[in-house]
């Protein structure tokens, strides 16, 4: 099978009256008939192909879809698109694509919340595992986590963050909704409420919920979460301000001012989830709510989304009196973050690999934004969120239509997320969320004119 775009023998008559997707479509039908192309030839995308003959993306998306249609050539999203074995009247109904048994077909996953994990420099990542086991095993649990890994957090936030905070204001989590977990069963008391983001992250308001602490939703718009929409008593509000998860809208310094003085003139705590908070293209930093208010804010961030989930490696940065209560939380209920990850991020910190993977993140993230970016509104697809983090949102008209492009995708095999899933309450926007960096490039620019399609 050839792992490489195949030459095409395609020469276009633009004196023709026959269109040119017609001529495109005729010559390659004819070369997979006569043998020149073979089952198993990867061709161009078609954009590719495009440039190659100077024709409009339009012209090779049509001669594609028709030899989709007729059986000529399929997808193999992560792929290309393939040539088939044999013409489509001399195929079985059901039997072999590709010269072997058909399988179940790989979803291309487009959703958020994946890690670039393809882009960990491997030796850089089997030294820090290495490093790591060679250090002497814990004989007392680290109920805090370890001091490396807390002072290690501690200039991460500083150098990537603009965050100034000692090591004691640092706790190990394992991971974003671990910690709202504790915070849950430390701070807060069942029936106590709580403000989150509507449409927000589920998983916190489960957890809330499991702790027996009541959610109000609040609006979010394209300036984040509406401080003006909290209800009057909630003992906090959860809010992800750097990328609004899953609206992808970056909290505006105004609002977060007001949340902050909200803040201290109610006696609420603000729980700042720093979603993709390491990542924003063309646009300035805007100051972390822990910067603006260490005393009212608890301060949340992972290694999932920078790194890997693998490490469930996490950590709380907030005022004393919650770090002592979440202290107190382990202590009661015999919880506590794993060292191992802790270990391995110490590791990678301290050779500089942390730093220079996030750089080698956001070029990549940068680029391929820009890529997606520019093929959706060339299609006409209007976009938001895209200038933070690493997945953007196009919204659609209805719940109906929402549901119908998430079905058609999958049945093109790629995989959105629709907006409905993040809803606690009524869904008041319809659309879907599109990550971009949990697939390869390759993958994600070969399926660039079918998201488009299915988004236009």
């Amino acid at each position: 099978m050839s792992t490489t775009d195949t030459a095409l023998p395609v020469f276009l008559d633009r004196d023709s009256g026959v269109p040119l997707a017609v001529q495109l479509a005729d010559a390659l039908r004819a070369s997979a008939a006569t043998g020149h192309l073979r089952g198993g030839d990867r061709l161009p995308s078609t954009r590719a192909l495009a440039d190659r003959l100077g024709v409009s993306r339009t012209v090779t998306s049509a001669a594609y879809e028709q030899l989709h249609a007729e059986g000529w050539i399929a997808g193999r999203h992560g792929s290309g698109t393939y040539v088939t074995t044999s013409p489509p009247s001399d195929r079985p109904a059901h039997g072999t694509v590709f010269g072997e048994t058909t399988e179940p077909v790989e979803l291309l996953d487009l959703t958020p919340g994946t890690p670039w994990a393809e882009g960990l420099d491997k030796a850089a990542w089997r030294r820090a595992w290495r490093a790591a086991a060679d250090t002497a095993p814990l004989v007392r649990a680290q109920r805090a986590g370890i001091p490396d890994y807390r002072a290690a957090i501690g200039e991460h936030l500083l150098r990537h963050r603009g965050l100034a905070v000692g090591t004691d204001s640092v706790l190990a989590t394992g991971g974003t909704t671990a910690a709202v977990v504790e915070f849950a069963g430390a701070v807060l008391k069942p029936g106590d409420v709580v403000a989150v983001e509507e449409p927000g992250y589920q998983r916190a308001v489960q957890a809330f919920a499991a702790a027996g602490v009541r959610v109000a939703g609040v609006p979010v718009d394209g300036e984040g979460l509406r401080p003006d929409a909290v209800p009057a008593g909630v003992r906090a509000v959860y809010c992800s301000p750097a990328h609004q998860y899953p609206m992808g809208s970056r909290m505006s310094a105004s609002r977060r001012v007001e949340l902050v003085e909200r803040a201290r003139a109610e006696q609420l705590l603000i729980i700042e989830d720093d979603y993709d908070g390491e990542l924003r293209f063309d646009v300035a930093p805007l100051p972390l709510l822990a910067a603006l208010a260490p005393d009212v804010v608890v301060h949340l961030g992972t290694t999932s989304k920078i790194l890997t989930p693998t490490l469930g490696a996490g950590w709380l940065v907030a005022p004393p009196e919650v770090t002592a209560a979440v202290l107190t939380y382990r202590d009661r209920t015999g919880t506590r973050p794993s060292p191992a990850g802790q270990r391995v991020l110490v590791e990678l910190a301290r050779h500089g690999d942390l730093g220079r993977h996030l750089r080698k993140l956001r070029r990549e993230l940068s680029e391929r934004r820009s890529m997606l970016v520019a093929a959706l509104r060339d299609g006409g697809v209007r976009v938001l969120g895209d200038d933070a983090g690493a997945h953007l949102v196009v919204l659609f008209t209805s719940a109906a239509v929402e549901r119908e492009r998430l079905a058609e995708a999958e049945s093109r095999g790629i995989r959105l997320d629709g907006l409905a899933r993040h809803f606690a309450g009524t869904p008041t926007a319809h659309g879907v969320a599109i990550g971009y960096a949990g697939c390869s490039r390759d993958a994600l620019h070969d399926a660039l004119d079918t998201v488009v399609g299915l988004l236009r």
